[in-house]
């Protein structure tokens, strides 16, 4: 008992998101072979024209991981309260449509198609969800890279590493409103060591901790390429801020 509580001590952020990640993946498998069942007696049918049937995002493990970089963003401070609530906005807005049918939105996919489907594929403005959904993937797409710099590493200069991350994924949706703010609160980014330490938690040290990244790295990149996947299929991918 002792070791357990221990081990649940040392928890982070980090280690948190591998678990969540290596279950949402569990949860994927066991759907994808279901749902290859379904797809053989779909084409005996004569019925093979639904192209979601291989589209599964576990809806509560997403938006696990999404609090998880809320969690980051509130160690850090004030830096990047921008983009905090934008998230926190966002993970409310799609879980409130989960709770209303869990089984029913358990796949995010659904939430989606229901928004397209009411609205129709041409619209200019998508609804409510769809807009968390990418806004949200973009946000782990933001985190990622920077998390990637941070595995390759851990003394790089913080405030350049957070400036490229941010070039590369969130600049190019982002008018000059969310730009500029972004400028200002690149002025209040943590130096390395105290970024690092407030994710490696105590008694870990530094080739551990970028074990852990680099694992971490590892089951979120397949899972945002999959968003990014769904998202075009959709015509939602190329969306910008107003």
């Amino acid at each position: 008992m002792k070791r357990r509580r221990d081990m649940e001590v040392e928890s982070t952020e980090i280690t948190i998101g591998i678990e969540e990640l290596s279950m949402m993946k569990l949860i994927k498998v066991k759907l994808i072979k279901h749902d290859q069942q379904q797809t053989a007696l779909n084409l005996v049918a004569n019925h093979d024209d639904d192209k979601d049937y291989n589209y599964h995002i576990p809806t509560k493990p997403f938006l696990s991981i999404s609090n998880l970089v809320l969690q980051v963003l509130d160690k850090i401070g004030p830096t990047m309260a921008v983009l905090r609530q934008d998230i926190f906005q966002n993970i409310q807005k799609l879980e409130q449509v989960h709770d209303s049918d869990p089984a029913l939105y358990s796949n995010m996919v659904e939430i989606l198609k229901k928004e397209m489907i009411s609205e129709g594929k041409g619209t200019k403005c998508p609804k409510t969800c769809c807009k968390a959904l990418l806004w949200l993937t973009r946000s782990l797409d933001f985190t990622l890279a920077l998390l990637q710099l941070l595995a390759d590493d851990l003394e790089r200069n913080m405030e350049q590493a957070v400036q490229e991350s941010y070039t590369k994924t969130l600049k190019p949706w982002h008018g000059w409103i969310s730009s500029a703010a972004f400028k200002i609160a690149l002025k209040l980014v943590p130096d390395s060591k105290g970024l690092i330490t407030i994710l490696k938690g105590k008694d870990k040290n530094n080739d551990d901790f970028k074990k852990e990244l680099r694992t971490f790295i590892s089951l979120l990149t397949p899972l945002l390429k999959e968003i990014h996947d769904v998202l075009g299929a959709y015509g939602l991918d190329r969306l910008k801020s107003t």
